[in-house]
């Protein structure tokens, strides 16, 4: 194989700049097969060859290592290849190059925090002790304490780069980072001490104060990188000294620290010590005592600051007054959830973060950027500080701790739990491995496709076999910050928490006594029934009760905001037992505040809805989103229907699935309405639909089992009429229909009427027996043929001449009317054809009489004085009553039989397009047709909404505030507006009837 060859096979890059390397005198006399050994494991073959060749002129020892065995030289090539800044430290400090003898295991171990400390104060000749004071001081403490850090940063990194699992051991390695950064804290104190004894201040004086390093953000969360600014507050204590000396002595102390740390000297710092988290940032002093501390949280700390406390952690320092600090602060951690718009103020914060990221750093953001670290951080420590302050388990500082005690907790679904892991596991590796090349704080993800490769690479862990892809690596990158926004708008920004934060600590403990207040001031009727119910729903140790006694708080807000609070926690609970362990229930309200609200507001106002979701739970799942709300067109429900027929010959079976699809579909239907997804014309539609489905489906059962002990004689037609036909119908609403067949030719017409009359009977008892098992909470379809020539007196069904026989003969003013809404439901399509043919000359004829306006005029009056209950109100009747749906109706079906004829955009069987087409036409002016579309519209809606609630007469306005204050929130007003609905049917509704009664009776007119 060519030397251009096996470069390329190895991952280099610049080929002409690598032979040159490889031509190098440090390597001459080195056997090639064992160097693209090495190289291949390098995530950076081209950086590994030109530090190994300084390194070599640096340390020619080293050329053992490599002309060694394969796993000799493993940690040497690792590193060289993931860290430039590494292999530099070495080339300064040659005598670390010791550390490449390191053998390489799968499942590296842990340096302890205690063994760390006592290295970095062995490096400045300080003692191990409480408060130790170094020996060294000045640039050669630097030097010596850096270089010592290092050392044990490259040990770090070699067992890091050797592991088979990076995200596996992810946690620890970010725990050492922290452990060596208090540790390298600690030594940079004792280095300070040293110093003030020397110069500014009596060494018996420096003694007397004490100082706590208090390790904030990842270095308080033992989660530190590679490199990073290191987060601190310092609290100090001296009883013995003047306050004033004291705080001067502390400051200096805190000052040095950072100049040990990171001032200049011949060995580079390490990383600067930041301490602006403390009380009031820059502008407040460098230290502080304990009690200065407590006063500024107490009064003057803003929400953010108690954010930052949850990972304050004692990292160095006098570690008594550290823990003091710690237990003193806790509880204003953890209660701070219970200030004044804590949640909306971390979210505030995190939008903040994210509005300040640089437009050109946006897209390449590991931390920042949406779907990134910030993302995860921010989720997990704000449920951590609304749920920790009762739930000692979440009070822990890791995030991968934290997601852990969260999930088991029930906080965070199991899979969500684990989604939120794996991604922030993935992202810090990222990060280190990023970081880990210059040693530098940057949190980017590189653009060119070498750096993304040698990312990919060293990523991967030791034992990978995938071949490094730059392709591969932005595809993951890309899924994980998709799966992360998710999970991260679905936890972080859900109302939910907002609620629950307000809460009091008496009432997410759901004591009893704390139960029964809070029931009562929410207004339930039954609190001793009410506190049954909660009883059942979070007793137990199952995660369900878990998942429920955290929720309950928060329903029961939004249950005690509806119109029947005690309905509504007990459908709750019939909800609950009757999904039983389903996990995605009580996730869905968890992680969905829409969901949640929307269904504690059905259950709290439809008796409707909930009894259907009592005997169908499942479908609460479609609450979640709005596209599963969605009504299934007709054709949708057609094509499902007869897959179900299709398998199920037998009548009843197949008419039982037929009525299941159909209650099915109108409960969500139902469900959408209650989330304001469709008008009124949609849920009309939507309903007319499902039930012109239903009847095909059930015509074709019926059929197919005449058809089976006959031979068939006639082709039937199924005509929807009245509301039905205009698609414009209501929940639980009759079709009123009309019967067609025409004999097939050469068939007996006695014999195919017989037939005819079989099949239809047979549709209609289809529909309304009972069924076996029993289609529970079913609005039973029952079909009423009452508009049929001569009425109930007339043959269930006739023939299509004998309907031409009798229009023509015998037809009636109020006929030709009916038949205005006439339109096929099921049946046969040529039959339909032909029946709209005939009838259309009937119900558009060319010239309407005088006499048969009057008939009209005169039957509506009869109707208005005959149907009307005794003693009923008018001006309530949503149908009859003044201004009511019969008025609209009525004057639109007079125009369109005096006009339709001369103007087509009238035929119509919808009442709404014909009033907008008689607007178009000039037939009414506009304003006109306005009151009457609202009144209709309002009528409709409360007509729909008394069904829904589930009260006894849905065509009448209620008196009863309750149910009135119901059937005003499902029109979409506000709460307590229910007299404002009234108002507003009774005004509307007053105008309505001026308008009719001006066109329909002429009055006014001309």
């Amino acid at each position: 194989m060519s030397l251009t060859r096996r470069l390329i096979a190895a991952g280099f890059t610049d080929l002409e700049k690598s032979e040159r390397f490889l031509a190098a005198p440090e390597l001459a006399g080195m056997d090639q097969e064992r160097l693209f050994s090495g190289f291949v494991r390098s995530a950076n073959p081209d950086m590994a060859l030109q530090s190994l060749v300084r390194l070599l002129d640096r340390i020619p020892s080293l050329a053992e290592l490599v002309a060694g065995e394969q796993e000799e030289g493993e940690a040497l090539f690792r590193v060289l290849g993931a860290s430039e800044a590494l292999a530099e430290f070495v080339m300064r400090h040659p005598e670390n190059a010791e550390l490449f003898h390191t053998g390489l295991r799968a499942e590296p171990g842990q340096v302890p925090a205690r063994t760390l400390r006592a290295s970095l104060l062995e490096s400045v000749q300080a003692g191990s002790g409480p408060n130790p004071v170094a020996r060294l001081t000045g640039p050669e403490a630097y030097v010596q304490l850096r270089t010592r850090y290092r050392r044990h940063l490259l040990d770090l990194a070699i067992r890091d780069l050797g592991a088979a699992s990076p995200e596996d051991t992810m946690p620890a390695v970010g725990r050492e980072l922290a452990d060596l950064a208090g540790a390298a804290l600690e030594a940079a104190l004792a280095v300070s001490r040293a110093e003030l004894a020397e110069g500014a201040f009596d060494a018996a004086d420096v003694a007397a104060v004490r100082l706590a390093v208090i390790g904030m953000g990842k270095c308080g969360a033992s989660e530190l990188n590679y490199i990073s600014d290191v987060d601190v507050i310092y609290v100090i204590d001296a009883p013995d000294l003047d306050e004033s000396l004291a705080g001067r002595i502390g400051t200096a102390m805190a000052a040095g620290i950072s100049r040990v740390i990171n001032a200049s000297a011949p060995e580079p710092g390490l990383w600067e010590v930041d301490a602006n988290l403390r009380p009031e940032g820059k502008d407040g002093p460098l230290v502080r005592t304990l009690d200065s501390h407590l006063n500024y949280y107490q009064r003057w700390a803003q929400t953010w600051e108690f954010q930052a406390l949850l990972k304050a952690r004692a990292v160095a320092g006098d570690a008594a007054l550290g823990r003091r600090y710690e237990d003193a602060v806790a509880p204003l951690i953890w209660s701070s959830s219970e200030r004044d718009g804590f949640v909306e103020s971390v979210q505030a914060m995190r939008r903040r973060v994210t509005d300040h990221i640089p437009s050109h750093e946006e897209n390449r953001q590991i931390k920042l950027g949406k779907g990134g670290l910030r993302d995860v951080e921010f989720t997990v420590q704000l449920l951590q500080l609304v749920h920790g302050r009762i739930d000692e388990t979440l009070r822990v500082r890791t995030t991968t701790a934290a997601i852990a005690a969260l999930s088991e907790g029930g906080y965070i679904g199991r899979g969500d739990a684990a989604d939120l892991d794996a991604a922030y596991r993935y992202l810090r590796v990222l990060e280190h491995r990023i970081q880990m090349v210059h040693m530098r704080r940057t949190h980017l993800m590189p653009e060119s496709e070498p750096a993304l490769r040698a990312l990919s690479k060293s990523s991967a862990g030791a034992l990978a076999l995938v071949r490094p892809s730059a392709e591969r690596l932005l595809e993951t990158w890309q899924r994980t910050k998709r799966l992360v926004r998710r999970l991260h708008e679905a936890i972080f920004y859900r109302p939910l928490l907002a609620t629950a934060a307000n809460l009091s600590e008496a009432e997410v403990r759901l004591s009893p006594e704390a139960a029964q207040a809070r029931l009562a001031a929410l207004g339930y009727a039954d609190p001793r029934g009410a506190m049954k119910h909660i009883e059942a729903l979070t007793n137990g140790i199952s995660r369900r009760a878990a998942l429920q006694r955290q929720l309950l708080p928060v329903l029961l807000g939004w249950l005690g905001d509806g119109v029947d609070p005690d309905a509504g926690l007990l459908g709750f609970r019939r909800l609950s037992e009757s999904l039983g362990d389903s996990h995605w229930f009580l996730g869905m309200i968890r992680d969905s505040s829409a969901a949640g609200e929307r269904l504690c507001q059905i259950l709290t106002s439809s008796r409707f809805i909930s009894e259907l979701l009592e005997v169908s739970p499942e479908s609460t799942a479609w609450l979640g989103t709005d596209k599963d709300l969605q009504p299934s067109s007709f054709d949708s429900l057609w094509q499902e229907m007869r897959a179900k027929m299709s398998r199920h010959p037998r009548p009843a079976e197949a008419v039982r699935l037929i009525r299941l699809i159909r209650r099915r579909e109108m409960l969500r239907i139902a469900l959408a309405d209650s989330a304001g997804l469709l008008s009124q014309e949609e849920v009309g539609r939507a309903l007319s639909d499902n039930d012109r489905a239903a009847v095909l489906g059930t015509l074709h059962v019926a059929e197919n089992e005449v058809y089976a002990g006959e031979e068939q004689l006639t082709d039937v037609l199924v005509v929807a009429m009245g509301r039905q036909g205009g698609r414009e119908i209501g929940y639980g609403s009759d079709a009123d229909v009309l019967y067609v067949h025409r004999p097939l030719p050469g068939a007996d017409a006695q014999a195919a009427q017989g037939q005819a009359e079989k099949i239809v009977q047979l549709v209609s008892s289809l529909l309304q027996q009972p069924c076996r098992p029993a289609v529970q909470a079913e609005r039973v379809l029952e079909l009423d043929a009452a508009l049929r020539p001569e009425g109930r007196q007339g043959p269930l069904v006739r023939s299509l001449d004998s309907y031409a026989g009798y229009y023509e003969r015998w037809s009636l003013a109020w006929e030709a009317q009916a038949l205005l809404r006439a339109r096929p439901m099921a049946g046969d399509d040529r039959l339909g054809e032909d029946f709209l043919s005939l009838v259309d000359p009937i119900r558009y004829p060319e010239d309407f009489a005088e006499s048969d306006v009057r008939e009209i005029r005169r039957i509506k009056a009869r109707v208005e004085s005959e149907r009307l209950p005794r003693g009923a109100d008018p001006s309530r009747q949503l149908k009859l009553g003044r201004g009511g749906l019969s008025d609209v109706e009525w004057l639109v079906q007079l125009l369109q039989l005096q006009h339709a004829h001369a103007y087509p955009a009238l035929r119509t069987t919808a009442t709404l397009p014909a009033l907008d087409a008689l607007a178009e036409a000039g037939f009414l002016p506009e304003q006109d047709t306005a009151v009457l579309r609202e009144s209709w519209l309002l009528a409709s809606r409360i007509r729909c909404a008394n069904v829904i609630r589930g009260g006894r007469n849905p065509d009448v306005l209620p008196s009863s505030r309750r149910e009135l204050e119901a059937v005003a929130r499902w029109c979409g007003y506000d709460a307590g507006q229910g007299a404002v609905l009234e108002e507003d049917y009774l005004r509307i509704t007053r105008r309505a009837r001026g308008v009719f009664e001006r066109w329909f009776y002429g009055y006014g007119v001309g």
